[in-house]
């Protein structure tokens, strides 16, 4: 398992990003398709649930490989990175009303669609401000 881990942590970070947010993706797709059909929920309901499992598979998987080198850790990091989910799911949940209301998609595909999407944005805010590497001021 070291050799995968060390080797996850050597591939470029865009890459690396791709791969959490893939994990994450498919643990927020899987999610809905097991609430709607067995749960009987609505398939916007089961988003929200599906949102919060996959945070947790997004934030560890971008804290322990897509931006490890940044040493951003503790509960300042977790909320900055919850900050961006919740914008970034805000826009999950908006463009994926407009698929099932507006253009009447099936909601499985409509999501998968929309989580593409969203991860452009997902990724500069998370790099450049949530895991942003802490700034340490000199002593004079």
């Amino acid at each position: 398992m070291g050799r995968v881990i060390a080797l996850l942590r050597r591939l470029p970070q865009a890459l690396q990003f791709v791969l959490v947010g893939g994990c994450a993706a498919a643990t927020h797709l899987a999610v809905v398709a097991l609430l709607v059909p067995l749960a009987g929920m609505a398939p916007l309901q089961a988003n929200v649930l599906a949102f919060l499992v996959a945070f947790v598979v997004s934030y560890n998987g971008h804290a322990l490989f897509t931006f490890v080198q940044a040493r951003a850790r503790g509960w300042a990091v977790v909320a900055r990175y919850f900050a961006v989910a919740c914008v970034s799911f805000a826009a999950n949940e908006l463009l994926y009303w407009v698929a099932l209301h507006w253009l009447g998609w099936h909601y499985f595909w409509s999501l998968a669609l929309v989580l593409v999407l969203v991860a452009a944005g997902t990724f500069v805010f998370a790099k450049f401000w949530a895991f942003a590497a802490p700034v340490h001021k000199e002593s004079a």
